[in-house]
């Protein structure tokens, strides 16, 4: 079985973290440097963290600012859970073009085995031309399980967002499938009914 399709060459990742404590300096930022050198790790070209108050207008901001950047994959990290101020997939959900439901719900699960309340987490994953974003928990250990989640899908999806799956069609691509898929077909008309197949015996005889 072959490994998880590397990233991209060039790719560049940004990341976000999403926390009231952080950014007013009460409280050192731990999940977002983890984050930054986990997606360094896989080769990308990180930028940030950047943090910001559980604030859906500043949230959505930073979103577009990275994604504005150049950024091919965007990961935040923090207010993903039930209380009140946290807003991170709701800001989120604001830019998605497309959902990636099958991703959120694999982040959870990824955690779920050693903190089970790590199915309280809302985070959403999805796309933005052709960007990749997801949200993280704002744990270290829900940090970690997430970059291990990334880590196994993240190359094959940038892959996919660029078209590697899917090669544009062109006339000359078009006729190539056309002549190879009548080399397939059977030189001769539809088959006969199976009885007629098989001749039917005159039951007299």
């Amino acid at each position: 079985m072959t490994g998880p399709a590397p990233v991209p060459a060039g790719a560049r990742a940004s990341v976000v973290t999403v926390s009231d404590r952080a950014a007013v300096g009460a409280y050192e930022d731990r999940s977002g440097p983890l984050l930054a050198g986990g997606l360094a790790e896989l080769g990308f070209a990180v930028d940030g963290p950047v943090v910001v108050p559980d604030d859906r207008e500043r949230i959505v901001a930073a979103l577009r600012a990275a994604l504005a950047g150049g950024a091919d994959l965007v990961v935040t990290t923090g207010g993903t859970g039930l209380s009140p101020r946290d807003v991170t997939p709701e800001a989120t959900a604001e830019v998605l073009d497309r959902d990636v439901p099958g991703l959120a719900e694999a982040l959870r699960a990824a955690g779920r085995d050693k903190v089970p309340t790590a199915v309280l987490s809302r985070g959403l994953a999805g796309t933005v031309g052709r960007a990749l974003v997801v949200n993280l928990p704002g744990s270290t250990g829900g940090v970690r399980d997430g970059l291990g989640v990334l880590g196994s899908v993240v190359g094959h999806a940038l892959d996919q967002l660029r078209g590697g799956d899917h090669p544009s069609v062109t006339p000359e691509t078009a006729a190539a499938g056309h002549a190879k898929e009548n080399h397939f077909r059977m030189p001769f008309g539809p088959l006969p009914a199976a009885g007629a197949a098989r001749g039917r015996r005159d039951p007299g005889r």
